[in-house]
């Protein structure tokens, strides 16, 4: 049995790392605490997180919530090129991954729950276009980014691209025009082929 427990659904921010765990090759247990069935608040689980959300993991007895520092750790901690070799792109790793965070995972939510996973009658499409439109600037800032490399750290596939590919693809689903943004939508189209993340999203009844 694996030592690495990974706790969560794919249709949350757990595929951001499910996606990290298959990209690194790791044996892992993949533990589908759902965050609204009331498994996330049973004391097993708040035992592992305490503010009963998920993702989070537990590691031969370390535990670690919130994504973003999950995916940091397992690719600092599993060396395999996905994490900066300098002390700088380590900085700029975490700097994205914080961006993504505050920047646009929001307004990505936001157009993703009113024009898809909200029952149609809940969906405001006023909400999904606001969020769409508080995403221009920051999809203005990262296509200029990608402009350089075609990623964000160095000039191949990282955490940091990981990371805000992750959150970007609920902008993605959400029907986000990334017309005006090729370098995004040609990188996001890249990322989102990965095996890896393929193998982490969530299964779409046909």
């Amino acid at each position: 049995m694996s030592n690495l427990k990974i706790y969560g659904v794919p249709g949350s921010r757990a595929y951001r790392a499910l996606w990290m765990a298959n990209e690194l090759g790791l044996d892992y247990e993949h533990i589908p605490i759902h965050f609204a069935d009331g498994s996330a608040k049973t004391p097993e689980y708040l035992a592992v997180n305490p503010n009963g959300r998920i993702p989070a993991i537990d590691d031969g007895g370390f535990k670690l919530w919130e994504s973003m520092a999950i995916n940091l750790y397992l690719a600092k901690k599993h060396d395999s090129g996905l994490f900066p070799k300098t002390i700088e792109g380590e900085a700029q790793a975490i700097q994205w991954s914080l961006w993504a965070m505050t920047e646009v995972e929001k307004p990505a939510l936001a157009a993703l729950l009113h024009r898809f996973l909200l029952p149609e009658d809940r969906r405001d499409p006023k909400l999904a276009d606001e969020g769409e439109q508080q995403l221009q600037k920051p999809l203005a800032v990262l296509d200029r980014a990608l402009a350089q490399t075609g990623h964000l750290v160095g000039s191949s596939f990282t955490v940091a691209d990981l990371n805000v590919a992750s959150v970007l693809s609920w902008a993605r689903m959400g029907r986000v025009d990334l017309s005006r943004f090729p370098h995004v939508g040609q990188w996001l189209g890249t990322c989102l082929k990965r095996p890896a993340a393929v193998k982490a999203a969530p299964r779409r009844a046909s």
